[in-house]
């Protein structure tokens, strides 16, 4: 819980309590408005006028009635303010910000009633300057300024006399203190040895108890030498006190107003030193309880931070009361010098939170209800008694009636609702931890049900717990005195809230049971396929998730969406028209975009490719990975990926369809024997199929269509081998290597692409005799 929460409870506690009981605060003076300047009688007479409380009331009256005589002057209307978001007048939207406009409003004036009431510096500012412009008072002041010097340098010189004859008391007294007490130490008989270590070893209830009668003794031993201290403390100021009373009562203190004034500066100083002398005595190295010395230095020096600023405003307040002061600045200034007092106590809760948090706080072995709340309080325990000094200043400065026993009765009710309300919650998120957890069979049946189901328990813990904690709340405000129930009766703003939270809640609910229902038989459809065997439907229906999930997301929200703005009082009619103005604009706009998602769309529905398939698209070829609502991304033999929009799409060409023949196409040499090489392939087929490797693979036999070409230097001899889609690759190059070693084995020659031919013709004799050579014509 951070500082601005804790500021923010307290100002609501400090404003309930200042609105349920308003002090009875004096009415302001009217100002004036003429500019004439005022003669001193006429200024003394209004003077006198305000500061005597009748006179003053009878002039406020008579204002009043000349003012309601006049009557109020009618402002120009101004314009309407139409507001940017279209919010019906009687929707509930307007009406709660209606109701917290006045409410703040209320709250505003209350602060400054509150405000007016508690400050009246005004008066001690007037008082200030007549008190300057006085002769007679700064006479009196500079008589009063010499008779104090004298009768506090009297006073101090006997109090510096008596303090050094009692410091070998003192000293006498610190030396004897009793700093430990020592536990009697109980004497075991010899004759009779334990018969075990329990029988020794005191249970921690006893050494409980020794502990703290230890401790009474050891405060009965020091309380003698403590009483002894702080009276020799006291003789000085005692002694300072007589000597002044002294040197008052002789001509020194004449006139009366001098010697009250001195006589309130004494008394003053007297009483800061006295309580510092308490102080020391009751917690310090040497006092009642013994802390360490830091500690004690600590407290002491807090002390007299409180009593000196307290004790010297107070005592100011009086002699500036005595010298003239106004009743309303003296209780101003009384108020103030309080207020930073207990603002003095709230910076020493704030500096001592961890170690009182520490004292709190359940030990780390401890578990439970009451474990658990001790731990609570310890985190906030400075928020309430921060709370708690604050609304003590606050009720004895406003000066409430009864208002300390409608603090307590506030504060304990608020104390109780809140650990009332803590158990509450506790109590309930137990149920619902026990209520989460789910059946072995169930889970058997519905694998997913637990993650789905602890998706939504952290929010469900939440929503619960502001629920109880809301309703906490409101019983806070009851027992303050606000009628927080009237809210939710029937036609008032709290009523409609709720209605409309409840409204809203019971469509998130509907929504997130249809999404998760949704998402339930999609994923229970899949397993089922998949282990029935149907993997083709598993995969295209795996492929359809995403954008089917995608779709029921943005239709839920959208609802869900128009439903909350509708119980708000927001008038949708302009939000559909607008959305569907932006979606001709977009289709318009986004021809391409919308040619993706419609030519996407289609080939899903009509099963065109799936994740995994082996296609080729636009010229790539690649395994599908992934397919959206608008591309298609594929992961290339080489391990890149493409990703081709659905608009470019033309052709798509899909190798994982069931079947992946392959194909047989071998060319021999003219010369060999067809039907010999045709025989030696089927075998190499048959083969193939009794081996364990292909048997799954080959769906037939070979299928020898017989000779597909001929010419002078080679035959061809075509056919296929019908094979599952994942067999195609495997069982083609298999087949070719098998035959590639057969075709050796049995002397068959594989026709060559390229061949070379040599013609060498013999021409007769005398035929060559008689050739002439002849000149190639060119």
């Amino acid at each position: 819980m951070s500082h601005k929460l804790a500021s923010a409870l307290f100002v609501a506690l400090f404003l309930a309590i200042s609105s349920f009981s308003p002090a009875q605060a004096e009415p302001p003076a009217p100002a004036a408005n003429g500019t004439a300047a005022l003669s001193p009688d006429e200024a003394r007479r209004a003077l006198e006028t305000l500061q005597d409380d009748k006179k003053r009331a009878q002039m406020i009256d008579t204002l009043r009635a000349i003012a309601n005589a006049s009557g109020p002057q009618q402002p120009a209307p101004a314009p309407e303010q139409k507001s940017p978001i279209p919010l019906s007048a009687d929707g509930l939207g307007a009406q709660l910000l209606l109701t917290v406009s006045e409410q703040i409003g209320e709250i505003s004036r209350d602060v400054a009633d509150m405000a007016r009431t508690l400050t009246h510096f005004p008066a001690f500012y007037y008082w200030i300057v007549r008190t300057a412009n006085d002769p007679d008072a700064y006479n009196l002041l500079i008589e009063i300024a010499w008779k104090l010097a004298l009768v506090f340098g009297c006073a101090l010189a006997v109090e510096w006399v008596i303090f050094r004859l009692i410091r070998r008391p003192v000293a006498f007294l610190e030396g004897r203190v009793p700093q430990t007490a020592h536990l009697p130490v109980q004497a075991l008989p010899i004759a009779d040895p334990p018969s075990s270590v329990a029988d020794v070893t005191p249970s921690p209830e006893l050494h409980k108890r020794r502990h703290s009668l230890a401790r009474v003794w050891q405060l009965l031993l020091r309380l003698p030498f403590v009483l002894g201290r702080l009276l020799l403390e006291l003789l000085p100021v005692v002694v300072f006190v007589g000597i002044a009373t002294a040197l008052l009562g002789t001509e020194i203190g004449e006139p009366a107003t001098v010697r009250l004034v001195i006589l309130a500066v004494v008394n003053a100083y007297a009483f800061s030193r006295g309580l510092i002398c308490v102080v020391r005595a009751l917690a310090g190295p040497f006092g009642l309880f013994p802390v360490r010395a830091e500690t004690a230095a600590y407290i002491e020096i807090w002390a007299r931070r409180i009593v000196g600023v307290g004790v010297t405003g107070i005592a100011f307040a009086n002699v500036a009361l005595l010298l003239g002061l106004h009743r309303a600045g003296y209780a101003a200034l009384i108020r103030m010098v309080m207020l930073v007092v207990h603002l003095f106590v709230v910076v020493i809760i704030l500096q001592c939170r961890r170690q009182v948090a520490d004292a709190i706080r359940a030990p780390a072995d401890r578990q439970g209800l009451a474990a658990r709340l001790r731990n609570r309080i310890a985190g906030g325990w400075h928020y309430l008694a921060i709370a708690l000094d604050l609304a003590l200043w606050a009720v004895w400065a406003l000066n409430i009636r009864n208002g300390y026993s409608l603090l307590l009765q506030y504060f304990v009710g608020t104390i109780a609702v809140v650990l009332i309300t803590r158990v509450a919650i506790m109590v309930t998120l137990s149920l619902i931890d026990r209520g989460f957890r789910i059946q072995p069979e169930i889970l058997h049946r519905f694998p997913g049900l637990e993650i789905r189901a602890n998706r939504y328990l952290p929010l469900l813990r939440k929503i619960v717990s502001g629920v109880i904690a809301f309703i906490g709340f409101v019983a806070v405000l009851e027992v303050w005195g606000v009628d927080a129930i009237v809210w939710f009766y029937g036609g008032q703003i709290g009523s409609r809230l709720l209605a409309a939270v409840a409204t809203i809640g019971v469509a998130v609910v509907i929504a997130a049971a249809i999404w998760e229902a949704s998402n339930a038989l999609l994923d229970r459809q899949i397993n089922t396929l998949s282990r029935d065997g149907h993997y083709a439907r598993a995969a295209r229906l795996r492929t359809f998730q995403p954008m089917l999930r995608t779709a029921l997301l943005c239709l839920i929200a959208t609802v869900v969406g128009l439903t909350a703005l509708s119980e708000i009082g927001v008038n949708v009619a302009p939000l559909l028209a607008g959305a569907g103005i932006v979606g001709i604009a977009i289709g318009f706009g986004s021809q391409k975009l919308v040619q993706d998602i419609i030519t996407g769309l289609f080939l899903l529905l009509e099963n065109t490719v799936q994740v995994g398939d082996t296609v080729s698209v636009s010229g790539l070829s690649g395994v599908v990975e992934n397919v959206s609502i608008r591309t298609i991304r594929l992961r290339a033999g080489d391990g890149a990926v493409h990703i081709v929009p659905f608009s470019a799409v033309t052709t798509i060409t899909n190798a994982s369809r069931g079947a992946g023949n392959a194909s047989v196409s071998v060319n021999v040499a003219y010369k060999e024997d067809t039907d010999r090489a045709g025989q030696i392939l089927k075998d190499i087929v048959e083969e193939m199929r009794r081996e364990t490797e292909f048997r799954p693979l080959i769906r037939g036999d070979l299928e020898l269509w017989g000779i597909d070409k001929v010419d002078g230097a080679m035959v061809s001899i075509v056919g296929q081998i019908r094979c599952t889609e994942a067999g195609r690759w495997p069982v083609q190059r298999e087949f070719n290597r098998r035959m590639k070693q057969r075709f050796q084995q049995n002397g068959i020659e594989v026709a060559s692409a390229t061949q070379t031919i040599l013609m060498h013709v013999a021409p007769p004799a005398d035929v060559a005799t008689n050739l002439t050579p002849r000149r190639a014509a060119g």
